[in-house]
């Protein structure tokens, strides 16, 4: 592989010369840029990223820190990251956290101890102080849940909002008895859509019923459990509020083999084939390619512009899709 010592040794200049000329320097003598340039040319340099990485005391590469890579939600974001990151030649490192949040700070100190040029990240604990130490000379944008005990920029949908839009839809059908099924309620956004949820039901004058909601919902052992005592109860719910994408595929193949279609449902947040499922499923869309979009750039922006003013929490507005597992219609926007 060529060198920037090859370089330099045919153009008859200095390796910093030459680095000066790649990058672009305005002060270099004309004729020596167009030496170097043609000796650049002639050898078809191209640069080692790692060893400038190692000379800057930093890699080329940002960390991708998500709770499950296998969940479409969050490996359209890791792969809108991908996407724009590749523009620039940097890697990226990409993990998955796994739902139980005592782990997320080992697991993200692993990553971050590879001197990253910046970190994304959906966290799973409750508790982000660890990472104060890190954030001056990582930069870090947290994606679909804000960080807790730490200033850090963040994008995350309206959870809340979107969990209102989601129940006032199921309660202008008719529905009164409407049941959440979702996953942790240690997370920030399963606790803002149950707000929204509450916040919903009060406005109609519906008075909470703890019977049901049913949380810890990871797969299909745990839907069925959850569908099997929601539909026991003695006045047992006529629609669901299916909070993430993870608990809709969870829970849609259940409702088929339990023959419960009758149930209404609304999921909150779209996902593959979610249109192509009989009945294709009603819900609040996301956007999460945009997530990533905009954490990258925000990123970007701190690495490039370190002492740059930006506002840090920012909330995306979401839209609900109307699907058969509802009632076909027309899709709504809230901002």
């Amino acid at each position: 592989m060529t060198t920037m010592q090859d370089v330099a040794a045919l153009a008859k200049v200095s390796a910093k010369t030459v680095s000066r000329v790649y990058n672009n320097d305005p002060h270099v003598d004309p004729d020596t840029r167009a030496r170097v340039a043609e000796a650049l040319e002639s050898l078809n340099y191209v640069p080692n990223t790692m060893a400038t990485s190692f000379r800057n005391g930093q890699t080329a590469a940002i960390g991708v820190a998500v709770p499950d890579i296998d969940d479409p939600f969050f490996s359209s974001i890791a792969r809108a990251v991908e996407e724009r990151a590749r523009q620039d030649d940097m890697a990226v490192l990409v993990t998955s956290l796994g739902h139980d949040g005592d782990q997320e700070q080992a697991l993200v100190e692993s990553l971050l101890r590879r001197q990253l040029s910046g970190l994304i990240i959906a966290p799973t604990g409750a508790d982000h102080a660890y990472l104060e130490r890190w954030i001056d000379k990582t930069p870090t944008v947290f994606v679909d849940r804000a960080p807790d005990g730490l200033k850090a920029d963040s994008f995350v949908d309206d959870d809340h909002g979107g969990a209102v839009l989601a129940t006032d839809h199921l309660l202008d059908l008719g529905h009164t008895r409407i049941a959440v099924i979702g996953d942790s309620a240690g997370i920030p956004t399963s606790r803002n859509r149950l707000a929204g949820y509450r916040e919903s039901l009060q406005g109609r004058g519906i008075e909470f019923d703890e019977a049901l909601v049913a949380l810890g919902v990871l797969d299909r052992e745990d839907a069925r459990a959850a569908l099997t005592d929601l539909t026991a109860l003695d006045s047992p719910p006529t629609a669901l509020f299916l909070s993430n994408a993870r608990v809709a595929m969870a829970c849609v193949p259940v409702l088929q083999q339990m023959n419960l279609l009758h149930l209404a449902f609304v999921g909150f947040g779209d996902f593959p084939l979610a249109d192509a499922v009989m009945p294709p499923v009603t819900v609040i869309d996301q956007n999460p390619a945009r997530l990533g979009h905009l954490a990258i750039e925000r990123l970007l922006g701190r690495i490039e512009n370190p002492g740059r003013r930006y506002k840090r929490r920012n909330i995306l507005g979401v839209e609900l899709i109307e699907r058969e597992s509802c009632t076909p219609g027309t899709t709504h926007t809230i901002s």
